[in-house]
């Protein structure tokens, strides 16, 4: 199939799926949605702010280090904007993401700190000490 059919053809797909959800009918905002958008809008801005604020970080030279300094804050971006999803968010697989992103993001807090030697090691069993 020549590019221009390919290329045709994904855009006939693309349009149509586009357009397929504009006949369902959606109910009418009410007050307690705008509330709920308005509270996400600033919880979600707030969570962007302090994040941008806190990766504006002062290079120090140590590539290693300055990598962790930019990408902590951004992974706690992420987070924070997790839990206020979940406290406005009400799609299922979403939520189950946000989660996910909660726990993964934070690991990886963890483990871009320890290999700049910024966190403890983890304490040993207890049966090993």
């Amino acid at each position: 199939m020549s590019n221009s059919k390919v290329f045709l053809a994904a855009t006939v797909v693309w349009t149509s799926w586009s357009f397929a959800g504009e006949h369902h009918h959606k109910r009418e905002p009410t007050t307690q949605d705008s509330v709920a958008v308005n509270g996400w809008l600033d919880e979600t801005n707030a969570a962007m702010e302090k994040m941008m604020a806190q990766m504006a970080v002062r290079h120090t030279g140590d590539v290693d280090r300055d990598f962790v300094a930019m990408m902590a804050p951004h992974h706690q971006g992420a987070i924070d904007m997790a839990l206020v999803y979940l406290r406005f968010g009400k799609n299922e697989p979403l939520r189950r993401l946000a989660q996910e992103i909660i726990v993964t993001q934070g690991q990886e807090i963890v483990s871009m700190k320890r290999a700049v030697g910024d966190v403890p090691p983890p304490a040993a069993p207890l049966g090993a000490r």
